[in-house]
This record gives C-alpha cells, sequence and structure tokens, in this order.
C-alpha cells in the first residue's frame, strides 16, 4: 500500500487505499489458511491433505513438531511462533509426547506420536539450501523464494542451481508462467519426469544476444534453447511418449471422433481431454518405455512444471507402483497443488462473505420497527456529521485520528442533546 507523507512527516493514505489494504490482507490471510477459521484443532480430521502448519519454538525450540491454526491462536498465544505456510499429509502435534508436560487445551487426548508428519529444518525457521532464515536480519531487502512442490522447502532464486534468475520461466511482467517448481534434489527422486514431453516443463521467453560475425560487425542472433532441466541425452524416450500420448488421445473411446495433437507448442491445450485420454488408456503405460531402464540423464535439474502438468502423469498399474515405492502418489492427485489449495480458499472467502451478509440482512430484518429506525437515523446522523466535516477542513490537508476523534465526539453530543 503506498503512502503520502503530511507536513509533519507522518505517512497518509486515503480510505480507499486503506480498505484496499485490509481487504488484500484478510485475501491473503485466507488463501493461506485456506479459509480454515481457527475455531477447532485439525487433529480429529487426521493427516490432512493440506493445510497451514505453524512450528512454537517456545514450546519445542527442537524444531521437530507442527501446530494446526487453532492451536497457534488458542494453545500459543504469546509464544514464539514460526509461520510454515503450508504443509501436506500432516497431523497437527500440539499437545502430544514433544510438547513435554504441555497439554492441548482444544483436543487433549492425542496419541503421542503422529509418524506420518515428516519435518525440515523450516520448523526451526530456515530455509534454502543456505540454511538461512527467513526474514533473514541480515540482509536490508528480503530476497524472493520459490517453494519445491516435493520436499516443500522453499529456496533463495539464486540457490537453485541455475546459471542465472533469469532462467526462471516469467512473463513480460515477472508473473511466473510455472505451477509447480521441483527443486535439484528432488529432481533426483522424479527423474521420469523427463520421459514425458517438453510440454510439462514450463518455459521462458528466450534472451537475444549480440553474436560477431568478423571485421567488428555484429548481427542480433536469437540464442538456441537451452538444454532443458532434466533433458534427455536424446529424444528417443521422450518422442516414443509423446506418439503414445497421441495414440491415446486419438483411441476410439473419444465419442466426438476429434483429435489432440501434443506438441511442444500446446502448453494450452485443455488439460481435461490429457485426462480423460490416460484415464481411459485400460492400464496401457503411456511412457512406453522402461522407465529404469531409460537413458536419462545422469545430472539432476531443478524443475519448472507448466499449468496441469499432474494431468498429464501416467497412471497405469506399473507407474502407479513406481509412484508408491517413491512415497511421491501425491503427484498424481490435484488437490495436493497449492493452486488447488487456494482456488479452494478463494471458494470458501466467497461463501464466507456471503454468509455474513446474508446473516446481516437477517439480523436486521429481525429486528423491531423501532430498533430499524434507530440504526438508519444513526448511519443518517453519521453521514451528516461526516458532510460537515468535509465542509470544514482544508483539502489540502490530512485526516488525523483526532479529526475522527472528534466527529464520533460531536455524534456522541448530539445524542446526549436528544
Amino acid at each position: 500500500m503506498a503512502a503520502d507523507l503530511d507536513d509533519d512527516g507522518e505517512q497518509t493514505v486515503s480510505i480507499n487505499e486503506y480498505l484496499e489494504s485490509i481487504e488484500e490482507e484478510e485475501l491473503e490471510a485466507d488463501l493461506v489458511l485456506g479459509g480454515d477459521e481457527g475455531d477447532e484443532c485439525t487433529y480429529s480430521k487426521g493427516y490432512m491433505k493440506r493445510q497451514a502448519i505453524f512450528s512454537c519454538l517456545t514450546c519445542t525450540p527442537e524444531g521437530n513438531a507442527g501446530i494446526c491454526t487453532a492451536c497457534c491462536l488458542s494453545c500459543h498465544d504469546g509464544h514464539e511462533v514460526l509461520e510454515l505456510w503450508t504443509k501436506r499429509n500432516f497431523r497437527c502435534d500440539c499437545g502430544n509426547s514433544k510438547f513435554r508436560e504441555f497439554s492441548c487445551k482444544l483436543s487433549p487426548n492425542k496419541d503421542v506420536e503422529n509418524v506420518e508428519n515428516s519435518y525440515n529444518h523450516n520448523f526451526k525457521g530456515l530455509y534454502c539450501t543456505c540454511n538461512r532464515p527467513y526474514p533473514d536480519p541480515d540482509l536490508q531487502e528480503q530476497e524472493e523464494m520459490i517453494q519445491c512442490c516435493m520436499c516443500e522447502d522453499w529456496f533463495h532464486e539464486e540457490h537453485i542451481s541455475l546459471g542465472s534468475p533469469n532462467e526462471i520461466p516469467r512473463d513480460e511482467e515477472g508473473e511466473p508462467l510455472y505451477e509447480d517448481f521441483i527443486c535439484k534434489a528432488c529432481s533426483a527422486v522424479c527423474s521420469f519426469l523427463t520421459l514425458y514431453p517438453k510440454t510439462i516443463r514450463a518455459t521462458g521467453k528466450q534472451p537475444v544476444a549480440s553474436v560477431a560475425t568478423g571485421k567488428d560487425k555484429s548481427v542480433l542472433e536469437d540464442i538456441p534453447p537451452k538444454d532443458e532441466p532434466g533433458k534427455l541425452d536424446n529424444d528417443v524416450c521422450s518422442a516414443t511418449v509423446q506418439n503414445n500420448l497421441v495414440a491415446d488421445m486419438n483411441h476410439d473411446s473419444v465419442s466426438d471422433d476429434k483429435k489432440f495433437v501434443v506438441g511442444e507448442s500446446s502448453q494450452n491445450n485443455d488439460s481435461s481431454s490429457l485426462s480423460q485420454s490416460i484415464a481411459n488408456s485400460n492400464g496401457t503405460c503411456i511412457l512406453g518405455v522402461d522407465w529404469m531402464a531409460a537413458s536419462i540423464d545422469s545430472e539432476s535439474r531443478p524443475l519448472f512444471l507448466s499449468k496441469n502438468w499432474r494431468d498429464v502423469l501416467c497412471r497405469c498399474d506399473k507407474c502407479l507402483d513406481m509412484y508408491k515405492q517413491k512415497h511421491t502418489s501425491y503427484l498424481l492427485d490435484k488437490e495436493d497443488s497449492i493452486a488447488e489449495y487456494e482456488k479452494n480458499a478463494k471458494q470458501k472467502r466467497e461463501e464466507k462473505l456471503q454468509k455474513r451478509e446474508g446473516a446481516e440482512l437477517n439480523f436486521f430484518n429481525n429486528l423491531g420497527h423501532i430498533e430499524k429506525m434507530e440504526i438508519l437515523n444513526g448511519i443518517a446522523d453519521f453521514k451528516d456529521e461526516f458532510r460537515s466535516f468535509l465542509g470544514s477542513v482544508d483539502p489540502s490537508k490530512a485526516i488525523t485520528a483526532a479529526d475522527v476523534n472528534q466527529i464520533f465526539e460531536n455524534l456522541k453530543n448530539k445524542r446526549r442533546r436528544v
């Protein structure tokens, strides 16, 4: 929120700017909390697909426990609490054996330990391969960080093993062109992704460089794309996968007989068509190769994945077993993605606002005639007083807290005289 300075050097904002900032903060909170009101501990819901998690360093300085939103508000108020954004497949630890004598106020009867929870150095307030806190007290300006969709750690752009942060796929306005990011360490676990067509990997606009041509003359020449992260030594396997995808999508199970082509320029293809074609593959592996024996580049690289990339993943029995062995079955679950989590959060927010507006209207309609008139008269008095105030002040001067207090003091005096 931009703010100007008045003659006394104090920051000033307009009413519209203030209201917009409040709405933005509420929206940001809802996106992180997933619409969770924090009314009850989520322990009874088991290992949730995704939820906002916090770490209380006051109770667990070892950084080996996580708590839900409700417990953060009710049980750890005033403690040193870290906001970890969201974690997958996590169950609230508040009050279990890791908290020693501390008991959860909302759900005291819990298992000694949640054995399926996983923890990393984020729970100690440390991030990235540099193992630094965020915000970093040694930096005047905080650097942007990107979260890996597998290990869920956060990385500084300059520490994700790219030649330059400029290689991160972004549009001309700097907005990301990718849906998910996989760090270098995790890309080794899911090396099978390199067997899929390049369309699942997001790419940015290639730079233009000046190339010398002799006699001190230069021409502008497009730099050919560098090897994509996780690119095969040869494209034989990738071509096989692409052909299998096309074959699946042209299968006679598609009722409208339309042909779909998967190519390098088809990043905007309808993901639902891809997903349906794979679902109808009758157990046939769309990879068409033994990924264990396939020639895959041994050097792991970070991956930036395009929108709806999860829909393209093979769901044959062999691949399902492979996901299970690698503990990556969540990659098939669209609800696991941050994009889907935030989409659901926005929907819950809209429903909450509509419910709030309906409750306010019902409250007013259930009032008696006298109460309704008092409210309407109070609103009218406030409008009159505010108009009178605006007509009496210098428009070039900022409205101060003292001015606002004076408005309400005048309203009180008027009601006393009545």
